[in-house]
C-alpha cells in the first residue's frame, strides 16, 4: 500500500529544489531588467510554498517502500513538469497552456523539441530557466533528491531501484548513495569542462552556460534559432560532438576512466561497439551526400558527424536542415534517434546496450536450435546476463515499439502526414527533440494541433522513465483499485 503523504512529501523536496533555479532565473532577469522577472519572482514563490507546506504539515514518515519510491520517481517528474510550465504560462508571447507544458517536459525529459518560431526573443532569464529545466532532468531530478536526503535505511535503495535500470547497474558495485554522488560528480565535471572550453572557442559566457546545461543533457535546447550552426565554427561544432558523444556513454564507465580504473570506457566492448556504429553511420552518410554532389566529402564528413552524433546522443542540436538530404541518410538517422546512447547515460531511446544484448541473446537462441543440448548464455563484457534480464530487455524493446507505433498511428488520425507523425513519435519517445518534415532540425512542434502536444508530452515523459516504470505503477494503482 502507498503512503500519500511520503509522496506529497517528498515530492516537495522535488519543488523546492526547482525553486532554487527559478530565483536564479529570476536573479538574471532582474539584474537585466527584464519583462519575465515578475513571471519568475512570483513562480519562484509558488513553486517554494508548495514544496514547503508539506515539510511544515507531514512529519516523520520512516523508510520508505520500493512501491512508494516508484511511485515518487513517477509523480515526482509529473509534478515538477507541471511546476516548470508555470513561468512560460506567466510571461505569455507563445506560451499558452498546451504549449507551456510542452516545453516544460521537454526541458525536463531533456528532449528538446520545442514549439517556438524565434527562440531569441525569450528574455535571458527565461532562457537560463528553459536551460536549467534541461540540467535538472539531465541526471534526474530524483538522483538530486537522493544526494541531499539522509541515509535512512531502505529508503535510499527504493528511489535508486525505481529511478535506475537493472542493465545500467552493471557497471556499479557499491552502494547507491555512492553510485548516485559518481553520476553527479562525473555530470558537474562535464558540465564545466564544457563551459570553459566552449567559451575559449568565442561563445559568450551566458550562450557557453546554457549550451553546456543542455549539451551534457543531451537535451539540445539552444539560446539561438540556427541552433549550433548559428556560430559558424568548427572549434565549437568539435567540442559540442564530443561532450554529445560522451554524455551518452555510462557515466559509471566515465568515472572509471576518468581514475583509471580496470573497468572503463576503452575496456567496455559494448562502449566500443556503439563508437564503431556511429562511425560506419557517419561515413555512410558523408559517402552518400558526397556521391550525389550535395557536399565535398569533408564537409559532408562534418555535417553527417555531428547530425549522427546528435540524434544518437538525443541532444538534437543541428548545424544544417536535413529535410533535403537523401532518404537513405535519413533512414539512418530514424535509426540513430531509435537506438540512441547507452544506458547510465543522460541519453534516452531503446539504448544501445539493449540492442547489442538483443543481438547476443537472439545469437544464443540460433546456437541452442542447432545444438538442442548444448547450454548457452548471453554475455556482455565478460558478464554473464541473467535470463530475467534477458526478459526485460525484449519485454521492453516490445513494449517501446508498440508505445511508438501507437502513438504515430495517433498522430496521423489528426491531419499529420505520415514522416511528421513517425518522426514526432520517434523524437519525443526516444527524448530525441528534432524529427523530420515539419518537425525537423530547424523546424518545430509549435504547428501540431493541442491534441497532438499533449499526446508527445505524454510521449516524452513515458520515454523518460522508461516506459515499464509508468506501466507497472497504472497497473499497480488499478489493480488496487479493482481489490
Amino acid at each position: 500500500m502507498i503512503r500519500f503523504k511520503v509522496v506529497v512529501k517528498y515530492s516537495g523536496h522535488i519543488l523546492l529544489f526547482n525553486s532554487l533555479f527559478l530565483l536564479i532565473a529570476a536573479a538574471i532577469s532582474f539584474f537585466n531588467q527584464e519583462s519575465s522577472f515578475q513571471a519568475l519572482i512570483i513562480s519562484f514563490a509558488i513553486c517554494a510554498a508548495m514544496g514547503t507546506l508539506p515539510q511544515l504539515l507531514i512529519g516523520r514518515t520512516g523508510e520508505i517502500r520500493f512501491h512508494e519510491g516508484l511511485a515518487i520517481s513517477v509523480f515526482g517528474w509529473v509534478i515538477t513538469c507541471l511546476a516548470g510550465m508555470i513561468p512560460y504560462l506567466m510571461w505569455g508571447g507563445e506560451f499558452d497552456l498546451a504549449n507551456a507544458i510542452f516545453e516544460s517536459v521537454s526541458g525536463y525529459t531533456t528532449t528538446g523539441a520545442s514549439i517556438l518560431t524565434n527562440v531569441e526573443a525569450l528574455p535571458m532569464g527565461l532562457l537560463f530557466w528553459r536551460s536549467s529545466t534541461s540540467f535538472i532532468g539531465g541526471v534526474g531530478i530524483i538522483l538530486f533528491v537522493l544526494l541531499i536526503l539522509p541515509e535512512k535505511g531502505s529508503s535510499l535503495s527504493s528511489f535508486y531501484r525505481a529511478e535506475v535500470s537493472d542493465l545500467s547497474k552493471m557497471s556499479f558495485t557499491m552502494r547507491s548513495r555512492h553510485i548516485t554522488r559518481i553520476i553527479v560528480m562525473v555530470y558537474f565535471i562535464l558540465i564545466v569542462s564544457q563551459i570553459i572550453l566552449l567559451k575559449v572557442a568565442g561563445m559568450s559566457f551566458f550562450d557557453a552556460i546554457c549550451h553546456s546545461f543542455t549539451t551534457v543533457a543531451t537535451s539540445g535546447f539552444s539560446t539561438r534559432n540556427a541552433s549550433i550552426a548559428a556560430y559558424d565554427s568548427v572549434w565549437i561544432e568539435s567540442i559540442t560532438i564530443f561532450f554529445m558523444l560522451i554524455s551518452s556513454m555510462h557515466f559509471g564507465l566515465i568515472y572509471g576512466t576518468m581514475t583509471r580504473k580496470k573497468y572503463n570506457l576503452f575496456r567496455s566492448h559494448p562502449t566500443r561497439m556503439y563508437v564503431l556504429v556511429l562511425f560506419i553511420g557517419i561515413v555512410l552518410i558523408a559517402l552518400q551526400l558526397t556521391k550525389e554532389n550535395f557536399y565535398s566529402f569533408w564537409e559532408a564528413f562534418r555535417l553527417a558527424a555531428f547530425q549522427v552524433v546528435s540524434l544518437a546522443s538525443t541532444t538534437g542540436y543541428a548545424t544544417v536542415d536535413t529535410a533535403n538530404w537523401p532518404f537513405f541518410s535519413i533512414f539512418l538517422l530514424l535509426y540513430f534517434s531509435i537506438q540512441c546512447g547507452m544506458v547510465g547515460s543522460t541519453a534516452g531511446g531503446i539504448k544501445f546496450d539493449r540492442i547489442y544484448l538483443f543481438f547476443a541473446s537472439a545469437q544464443k537462441q540460433l546456437k541452442q536450435i542447432l545444438h538442442p543440448e548444448g547450454v548457452y548464455v548471453a554475455r556482455m563484457d565478460k558478464q554473464v546476463i541473467n535470463q530475467k534480464l534477458e526478459l526485460q530487455v525484449m519485454v521492453f524493446i516490445v513494449v517501446y515499439v508498440l508505445t511508438l507505433s501507437l502513438t504515430a498511428l495517433l498522430l496521423t488520425t489528426m491531419n499529420i502526414d505520415g514522416m511528421t507523425a513517425f518522426s514526432a513519435s520517434v523524437a519525443t519517445l526516444g527524448n530525441v527533440g528534432p524529427g523530420f518534415e515539419t518537425v525537423g532540425s530547424f523546424g518545430n512542434f509549435g504547428h501540431l494541433p493541442d491534441a497532438a502536444k499533449y499526446i508527445l508530452s505524454a510521449n516524452m515523459l513515458l520515454g523518460r522513465l522508461e516506459i515499464m516504470n509508468v506501466f507497472a505503477l497504472l497497473m499497480m494503482l488499478v489493480f488496487r483499485r479493482k481489490r
